[in-house]
């Protein structure tokens, strides 16, 4: 198996597969002879609920509150994905990534932020590059629903699941996605993931060394405008 695609991302609601998929991908990428790896961007929701369970508060919102725990997990989803790529340019790997920043603007328009809070968000998240390919899992809520409680390490309504679904579907980005059902069994997600990914064309990308040094442009910009959103936001 091989990748044409340097940078893949796997995005999907709670319960989707994505992080069983990334890794998937990964090792079956690796186990070809490709320098991939899997990276995580995640926004700290699920380590924040577990805390707060522990501590009982609920979950992350009951910690933070609704608009300040979107504005964390903007972020902490930020800086992962920055180090994500500054490691692929660095280490010109294939980065194989569990979520990216289309989780983010699908997670305002699932918890209701206003259109502003999705504007500010995209402007710090427009200094990163689209993936060569980005894989949505598509999943039934229901069937999301209860992989999450067979693991049973954090808890979501099909309310929310249900909301997450249609503000995926509902991102302007939308149409450049590769669908792919996600309700089977895993190694049936993973061929189909496979499958696809052998059908995308070469990507041709060098990594410049300039890139590399202005690459403290975008963390300052970056954190300039979620500093802006953490200050209109408490």
């Amino acid at each position: 198996m091989s990748s044409p695609a340097r940078t893949i991302a796997l995005i999907g609601i709670d319960g989707s597969g994505k992080t069983t998929q990334a890794r998937l991908l990964a090792a079956a990428l690796a186990g070809a002879g490709q320098p991939a790896v899997y990276r995580q961007n995640a926004g700290g929701r699920a380590w924040f609920s577990r805390r707060a369970a522990r501590w009982g508060r609920g979950d992350a919102e009951g910690l933070f509150g609704r608009r300040g725990m979107l504005v964390i997990e903007s972020l902490l989803r930020w800086l992962a994905i920055a180090r994500t790529l500054l490691r692929r340019a660095v280490r010109r790997d294939v980065a194989v990534m569990d979520r990216y920043a289309f989780c983010q603007f699908a997670s305002l328009r699932a918890h209701g932020a206003g259109a502003a809070a999705e504007r500010r968000a995209r402007l710090a998240y427009r200094l990163f590059p689209r993936p060569d390919v980005t894989f949505l899992l598509a999943v039934d809520p229901a069937v999301a629903r209860e992989r999450i409680d067979r693991r049973g390490t954090d808890q979501e309504s099909m309310e929310y699941l249900t909301a997450a679904d249609r503000a995926y579907r509902s991102l302007p980005e939308f149409a450049d996605f590769v669908v792919i059902d996600a309700n089977g069994s895993p190694e049936r997600v993973h061929a189909a993931i496979s499958a696809r990914l052998a059908a995308v064309p070469p990507v041709q990308r060098r990594v410049r060394v300039g890139t590399l040094v202005l690459a403290g442009v975008p963390v300052v910009a970056g954190a300039a405008v979620i500093g802006w959103q953490v200050a209109e936001s408490f």
